[in-house]
């Protein structure tokens, strides 16, 4: 069987692949998963609906074989799915993929660290929006504080899955004040903080614009602190504009989806817990690829599926919301669902 690269009708290429592996979360941040919707008795997905690790290690292998050069683990929560470190093995050992990333909120890493490096796992991305644990514990919708969280980032650290990168979402009336000391915090340690522009993702998160702290006002609070210098990207479609302290203690990044759109660089195609391949984050569906899977299709059969949807992919979001806001409302598939 014969498997190429493919590109999108903008010319963008498949590199990254998101692969969620439960919709469940421990959390209840109000951006994602609100509490007063996803109470304690919501059903998730059952277990007959979510790809199995032998199913996603057969995707990820036709993925890979269509460009994919990354795969960041997401959910909900990952580390909640029983017997993760079984699938890291699975996927570390694709011949072609150069980086297996996750991203966690980082309540069970200090446990799973060391085995989550030694099962292949090269780098983590923990959500930490603030260092306060009267706003985390608002911001995660569970009151948790943010000693536990810290204590994952440092097993992470020791454990080598470096670099250790948090992400921090700002909202205007919830976290801007933490921005600063985030940034302090972790300046010479090594951890780069990534500030995300509060997003429109989903239907339930109550987006409001003037929430939205633009990605050029955090880099001018914390440039006040301690100056900062731009960074060139590592790579094309890179999400994060970078910047360097000038004093040599490390960087950060902001993603600025709302503000500044990157979809002309985006490479990202997604797969949900059920098994959709969704080709941008804002999306309203995706075509089953567990469905036909399960029904006895052939891996030449499945890789047509995703370079065929690829290849007919127009997304561009970001863009069009900045151009025509605001944008006609549509449905769109939630967060927890699709893994950011």
């Amino acid at each position: 069987m014969t498997m190429t690269p493919v590109t999108d009708l903008l010319q963008r290429p498949l590199h990254d692949l998101r692969v969620s592996v439960t919709d469940k979360c421990n959390f209840r941040c109000p951006y994602c998963m609100p509490a007063e919707v996803y109470g304690d008795d919501y059903e998730f997905s059952p277990k007959a609906e979510i790809l199995t690790f032998e199913e996603i290690e057969r995707l990820s292998r036709l993925f890979v074989g269509a460009g994919v050069r990354k795969i960041r683990i997401t959910g909900g929560e990952p580390l909640i799915r029983k017997d993760l470190p079984e699938l890291l093995r699975r996927l570390s050992g694709l011949e072609g993929l150069r980086d297996l990333t996750l991203t966690t909120n980082g309540w069970f890493l200090a446990q799973q660290a060391k085995i989550l490096r030694e099962s292949g796992l090269n780098r983590v991305t923990v959500s930490l929006d603030s260092l306060d644990d009267a706003v985390f514990g608002r911001m995660n919708g569970r009151g948790y504080g943010v000693a536990r969280v810290l204590e994952g980032i440092e097993a992470a650290k020791q454990a080598g899955l470096a670099p250790v990168k948090v992400n921090a979402v700002v909202k205007r009336t919830e976290n801007l004040d933490s921005v600063v000391a985030l940034a302090g915090h972790f300046r010479g340690t090594g951890v780069t903080v990534r500030y995300i522009e509060f997003m429109d993702v989903g239907n339930r998160n109550g987006w409001r614009m003037d929430e939205v702290v633009p990605a050029a006002e955090v880099v001018s609070r914390i440039s006040a602190q301690w100056p900062l210098e731009p960074v060139a990207p590592e790579h094309p479609g890179e999400v994060a504009t970078r910047f360097r302290y000038r004093d040599g203690a490390g960087e950060i990044g902001v993603i600025a989806s709302i503000t500044e759109p990157f979809c002309g660089g985006c490479s990202r195609a997604r797969l949900t817990t059920d098994g959709r391949l969704v080709t941008c984050l804002f999306a309203a569906t995706g075509p089953s690829l567990r469905d036909p899977m399960r029904a006895g299709a052939t891996d030449a059969e499945l890789f047509q599926r995703i370079a065929g949807t690829w290849s007919k992919r127009r997304d561009r979001y970001s863009e069009e919301r900045t151009e025509n806001t605001p944008l006609r409302q549509r449905r769109k598939i939630e967060m927890y669902q699709i893994g950011g």
